[in-house]
């Protein structure tokens, strides 16, 4: 049997693949391959998202961490475990520990998602914080590891991980036999590569396409480097795959297997988790957004026309971030809109105002009186309205039906005067 540390080619890896799926058949949740007709129309393909957000612990990586679990000795068991985790590998390790009765301990980075820290501690983890960074935490975790002899559980330089996220594969290939194109983000390449074995072993003609965040590289840095090189850890939504260094084992896999690899910057990927939870109801982190975004914006020209398979990844989205989101989507979209209007400071002006307002059919969400910090007339006064309304074309019919009114106003933060 393959040990860790072995270099192995795809078709080995796709026997361990499919040892993986017998382990774990019964223990892990066979999450949908749903069609979308609305990104199928969108994108001009035919569009299937493998929702892995439906996991029991919101992610793929549960697949990885119960084979790998499963197939530690019982000395090991007893020793417990230990991992480092940007959070959904931990929550992973964590949960099917405890389901087990063994003992987890999970280092996270510091600006880890607090749902993610939330939700590991709620599996019955030791959770410890360190460092700013996976490879920090990961650090952290092998001092650790000495200290209390507990196993260490690697989140993707493992061969049992990998295969059993490459069970994603095998469940994929049954549930859409004619898939052309795989499309999957990648951190340290553990998902990639599992998936790509198991498709070259059995569907050599489907494409695997790699997505990665512009922010972080390292896949991509390193297939060029020629060997895994560590990059600039610049800050992320899609910290599940913000993984500085990828492993020897995943780069060889992903050199050997993987078709393309492509990048997806921030707005990309902010826009892909407002598209999902808007039009396909699913509520998806920036990691498996990733894959969305690559196809909506064009980079995987490769699908056009064909039957593309998105591996949404994982859902532990923080809350307030996601919130963030929202917002700022609806803003690019016209959707929300922020006035700044001059009135005269009388009686009554702010409720014809408002109902101007009314009348055009937008919702007033907050308004802010200003006379103290403005250049205007001692008689007028700075109202700031942010306000719903039904997209660009609608705010331009708020705006122009206030200027008919004969009160000036303008978009915050356009760069022209009050009274010109």
């Amino acid at each position: 049997m393959l040990q860790n540390g072995e270099m192995m080619s795809g078709l080995q890896m796709a026997e361990l693949i499919e040892e993986a799926r017998r382990r774990i058949v019964d223990h892990v949740y066979l999450s949908p391959c749903a069609r979308s007709e609305y990104f199928s129309r969108l994108c001009g393909l035919e569009a299937y998202f493998k929702l892995e957000n439906l996991q029991m612990t919101g992610s793929f990586k549960e697949r990885g961490a119960l084979n790998r679990i499963l197939t530690l000795s019982e000395d090991e068991r007893r020793q417990g475990l230990i991992t480092a985790s940007a959070g959904n590998h931990g929550q992973a390790v964590a949960y099917h520990a405890g389901r087990l009765g063994l003992k987890a301990t999970v280092v996270m980075p510091l600006p880890t998602p607090l749902i993610k820290v939330a939700n590991t501690r709620s599996f019955g983890a030791d959770v410890r914080l360190a460092g700013e960074t996976f490879d920090d935490a990961q650090a952290h975790a092998h001092e650790l590891e000495a200290e209390i002899g507990a196993t260490y559980v690697h989140p993707f330089d493992d061969v049992q991980v990998i295969a059993g996220q490459g069970t994603v594969g095998f469940e994929l290939m049954a549930q859409e036999p004619d898939l052309e194109v795989i499309v999957v983000p990648v951190g340290g390449g553990g998902l990639i590569s599992g998936i790509a074995a198991a498709y070259k072993a059995h569907r050599p003609q489907t494409r695997i396409v790699g997505v990665q965040t512009q922010a972080v590289p390292s896949m991509r840095e390193s297939l060029a480097a020629g060997g895994p090189v560590a990059v600039d850890r610049r800050h992320t939504i899609a910290d599940g795959i913000a993984v500085k260094r990828p492993a020897d084992l995943t780069l060889k896999l992903v050199e050997e297997l993987v078709d393309d690899l492509v990048e997806v910057d921030e707005e990309e990927i902010a826009n892909a988790v407002l598209l999902l939870l808007e039009r396909e109801k699913a509520v998806v982190e920036g990691a498996g957004a990733a894959v969305l975004a690559a196809v909506v914006n064009d980079h995987v020209p490769q699908a056009k026309g064909r039957r593309t398979a998105m591996v949404l990844t994982g859902g532990n989205i923080d809350v307030t971030l996601l919130s963030r989101i929202i917002e700022r989507g609806l803003t690019k979209d016209g959707r929300l809109v922020q006035l700044d209007v001059c009135v005269k400071d009388r009686p009554g002006a702010l409720g014809a105002l408002l109902n101007l307002v009314g009348d055009a059919g937008a919702n007033v969400i907050e308004t802010h009186h200003e006379r103290a910090f403005t250049a205007l007339d001692l008689n007028e006064v700075h109202i700031e309205l942010r306000l719903e309304t039904r997209g660009p074309e609608h705010a331009e019919e708020l705006i122009a039906a206030i200027a008919a009114a004969g009160l000036h106003v303008r978009r915050q933060a356009e760069p022209q005067s009050w009274h010109d």
